[in-house]
């Protein structure tokens, strides 16, 4: 009986969430980059390995901060913030355009050590 009691109890309990890894995009209204970013990338972002990797969460810069720890202020938009298991490991200030974007977001992955999701 005490054995089944401590099973139902351990049932009740949150199982542990897996780490969890995303990339915020600090944005503002009116942020030219901000917009030519969704333009350019921001339909096929979350159909590539990085996007199902770390998905994509916008928040508005003077809105509330983002459920992060990190290291710094943002003082530039679009600023993309690596996060994994809610502490930044790398960010992006400015969008220096998409090829340059690509390769410095990989770099922030590897540096990281944040295996890429290549499943379709």
């Amino acid at each position: 009986m005490r054995r089944l009691l401590i099973s139902g109890l351990l049932a009740l309990l949150p199982a542990a969430a897996p780490a969890e890894t995303v990339l915020l995009m600090a944005e503002k209204s009116g942020c030219y980059w901000c917009a030519k970013w969704h333009q350019e990338l921001g339909g096929i972002y979350p159909k590539t390995p990085e996007g199902r990797t770390a998905p994509l969460l916008r928040y508005e810069l003077h809105a509330a901060s983002p459920d992060a720890d990190l290291a710094r202020t943002v003082q530039y938009t679009p600023t993309f913030i690596l996060v994994d298991d809610g502490q930044e490991v790398g960010r992006i200030e400015g969008y220096p355009g998409e090829d340059f974007f690509w390769g410095m977001l990989t770099s922030l992955f590897l540096r990281a050590e944040i295996s890429l999701d290549h499943a379709s």
